[in-house]
């Protein structure tokens, strides 16, 4: 039973990672360092819009998250998104990071949080749900 109460925590606090940065972070733009992160390497003119779009998607992934609707298709597209999104801002803006560079090994502990959620804790969960 601790195995479940694991996996929805992580699935709740990994949705809330999502819906935090996207709603706060971009839609709502209470930290705009998002926005100018987005405006460094798409440009200051659309900087707003496709914040605001970004931080929509986030929002959706949340609610996906939560849907638990192809959770492993899912886990996929995060650790992508994640993974991806990082080594970008990790190239071309650093300086704008919360943590600098060091922000990677805060994304990498995300990715493992959400392949371990997915892959291996909801896996083990399955396989004895099964048995």
């Amino acid at each position: 039973m601790a195995s479940r109460t694991l996996h929805v925590f992580l699935t709740y606090f990994i949705a809330l990672v999502w819906l935090a940065n996207g709603l706060i972070c971009k839609v709502l733009n209470l930290v705009n360092r998002h926005e100018q992160i987005v405006g460094r390497i798409l440009g200051t003119e659309v900087a707003r819009p496709f914040t605001i779009l970004i931080g929509l998607s986030e929002i959706g992934m949340a609610v996906w998250i939560v849907s638990r609707i192809k959770t492993r298709l899912n886990a996929l597209a995060q650790i992508t998104i994640v993974a991806t999104m990082n080594i970008l801002e990790f190239f071309l803006v650093p300086d704008l990071l919360l943590w600098g560079r060091l922000n990677s090994f805060f994304a990498l502990l995300f990715i493992l949080i959400v392949y371990y959620n997915e892959f291996i804790l909801n896996r083990h969960l399955y396989l004895h749900q099964k048995a």
